[in-house]
């Protein structure tokens, strides 16, 4: 039987796991499942379905294969589908059973290692280190609704862009926020697809990015309230909440034709030692939650009330790898200054052909580390992540180490919300 036909079968036996979940399920696993399966472009491949399974389940005479066989297999799709939407035959053998899953875990590696976005997980993986991770950003004025697409620009077939992560611009009274989610037609944070926020203050000068998940420094700060809601998330072993990972703050200017914008990111979760030689940002590696370990629950207290969580970093080690200590001091990104450009008359950045039109929109970011570091002056002036505009409601989308999609996505989603002060 030839390598596709194999593959053929998987999707086949998935898909009819999926739909025996389905029918098993009710309540909000049911809504769940639903919505995993909107728009082939607009939604990961479902993985949770198969969470629903009874644990002795026959699952089929694939389980059987030899270790060594299954592990051949795997490679193989591993290393013919490197990009999507072929790449989804990879995510199909992680949901064929327990063991195809524990052997697809072991032959993907890291983003950071292969430069492959795969599964879920690896939208909250810090990108490769010498090539950028190229993506394209698409705002729906009509909803306000903003899709990150994987790719160097929007393709002729829209079915064959693949769809990140969206975003959604919420209004109220006093302020906006952007809620993040894995699919563009369900931002509810009760969800299982919900991913984190964006929270800006009333001036727009500040932004608070906050991850459905605890960073992998396991360290909820003061400010960090974890909530009730339970869900299987991207890294599902932990408990659903609202943790604070970075702050984007713009430069309060009183008249807004002073020149371009200035910004500042701290990230909370990322140690600035992780870009010198040797370095290692924190990573999260785990793919789906293991069919026999139960989702954990927050305590609680009295009807209404949250309570904080303390986490330790040695009940994550079995998950994320280079924990980060309280008291390293976090990276800071700053935009790149701009030139003005006599004969054009403008400010100017190089962005190596990847943007194209003119916007106050448009930033590069390096980072902005302390002398004692000794970090050379040209991993300093690295772009670590760069936005810009190619046309109507188009941006692109650029990161590398030691960002992950979900930040990136988070701090280009500030150049979107009204700055009255900036």
């Amino acid at each position: 039987m030839s390598l596709k036909s194999i593959v053929r079968e998987l999707k086949e036996m998935r898909d009819g796991i999926g739909s025996m979940s389905r029918r098993g399920g009710s309540g909000s696993d049911g809504r769940a499942a639903g919505h995993a399966r909107s728009g082939s472009r607009h939604s990961w491949p479902s993985l949770w379905a198969e969470q629903q399974q009874p644990r002795h389940q026959h699952q089929g005479r694939w389980a059987d294969l030899p270790p060594e066989l299954l592990l051949d297999v795997i490679q193989r799709v591993e290393s013919s589908e490197a990009t999507w939407p072929a790449r989804r035959q990879v995510v199909a053998c992680a949901a064929v059973c327990r063991s195809w899953r524990e052997v697809t875990k072991d032959v993907v590696k890291t983003l950071e290692e292969c430069g492959r976005i795969t599964f879920p997980i690896s939208l909250k993986q810090p990108g490769p280190r010498e090539l950028p991770v190229q993506c394209f950003v698409r705002r729906e004025r009509a909803t306000s609704t903003y899709l990150l697409y994987l790719g160097l620009s929007p393709s002729m077939n829209v079915e064959n862009d693949k769809l990140l992560l969206a975003a959604r611009k919420v209004r109220r009274a006093t302020r906006t926020s952007f809620v993040i989610s894995l699919v563009s037609d369900d931002f509810s944070r009760s969800s299982s697809t919900y991913v984190g926020k964006l929270k800006p203050n009333f001036l727009g000068t500040k932004f608070t990015i906050f991850d459905s998940q605890p960073p992998p420094d396991a360290v909820a700060l003061p400010n960090n309230r974890p909530s009730k809601r339970q869900s299987k998330q991207v890294s599902p072993r932990l408990p659903l909440g609202n943790y604070n990972v970075a702050t984007v703050t713009y430069e309060l200017t009183v008249l807004r034709n002073r020149g371009p914008r200035r910004m500042q990111c701290t990230m909370h979760s990322i140690p600035a030692e992780c870009i010198q030689e040797g370095g290692k940002a924190p990573t999260p590696t785990g793919t789906v939650q293991s069919l026999d370990e139960p989702v954990p629950t927050l305590p609680s207290t009295t009807k209404g009330k949250e309570v904080a969580v303390q986490f330790s970093s040695t009940s994550l080690s079995a998950d994320l790898s280079g924990p980060v200590s309280g008291n390293e001091a976090p990276l800071v990104l700053k935009n790149k200054a701009p030139r003005w450009h006599e004969q054009l008359q403008c400010w100017c950045l190089n962005f190596r052909g990847r943007v194209t039109v003119a916007s106050v929109k448009n930033f590069q970011l390096v980072a902005s580390v302390d002398p004692s570091l000794n970090v050379p002056a040209a991993e300093q002036e690295k772009v670590i992540l760069q936005f810009g505009k190619i046309g109507k409601d188009i941006f692109t989308m650029d990161y590398r180490y030691p960002l992950s999609a979900f930040q990136a996505f988070a701090i280009c989603l500030t150049s979107f919300d009204t700055k009255p002060a900036c």
